[in-house]
């Protein structure tokens, strides 16, 4: 892996910040993507979770009202982004920790989270660099975690090829869109690779995904 990869804000470009919340919530369904997200990780009492670009902390709030006792923490690598983050956890009242940091350096030691969760984060790095954080996912879930992801897939009806043809022209997108995530995720060392649900957006298709770290 290059010693930095290359950071790309949401949606690409740093003036479309202010935008993220709402182009989610309303053309992304994102309450609907990431409330299953947060259904499928079967969270229990002491579990240690983290976020992996958690970005304005919609999911990582989520996941910490699902489950009360869990320790939740939230990595993003934008400070503009993770400050508005900061301000909605504020608001919410939760104890939940934010860190300003990259998946490419988890700072965390070996088996220290039992769930990681990372939504539309993955097709923002080419393939070299996803599997480099896969392998970092890997490493700092406990054996037996699981890893939880959303993210852009393979088109399942005729509209949704339409719209992947736009979005599948983004090089980091293409091998989403030709629904190569499961082959990348086995490549890095996870087991029961397993799509959970899919659904169709402005975006295009969005896919859930589970994935275990070996016992």
């Amino acid at each position: 892996m290059d010693k930095k990869p290359r950071y790309i804000p949401a949606f690409y470009f740093r003036w479309l910040t202010f935008v993220y919340d709402p182009m989610l919530q309303y053309l992304g369904r994102e309450a609907k993507v990431k409330s299953r997200l947060v259904e499928q990780a079967r969270l229990e009492k002491g579990h240690r979770v983290l976020d992996i670009g958690c970005g304005t902390a919609t999911l990582t709030i989520l996941i910490k009202r699902a489950c009360g006792n869990c320790e939740v923490n939230g990595l993003d690598g934008d400070p503009a982004i993770l400050e508005v983050a900061r301000r909605k956890v504020a608001r919410s009242g939760l104890n939940i920790r934010l860190i300003h940091g990259t998946a490419a350096v988890l700072l965390f030691p070996d088996g220290a989270f039992d769930r990681v969760f990372t939504s539309l984060v993955l097709h923002h790095l080419s393939l070299k660099d996803r599997t480099y954080v896969l392998k970092e996912i890997l490493r700092v879930l406990k054996p037996g975690g699981e890893l939880h992801i959303a993210e852009l897939g393979k088109p399942h009806n005729a509209l949704m090829s339409l719209v992947s043809q736009v979005v599948g022209r983004l090089e980091s997108a293409r091998d989403f869109v030709r629904g190569l995530l499961p082959e990348t995720l086995t490549g890095a060392g996870f087991v029961q690779v397993v799509e959970t649900y899919r659904i169709a957006t402005v975006f295009g298709t969005f896919e859930l995904y589970k994935a275990q770290k070996p016992q």
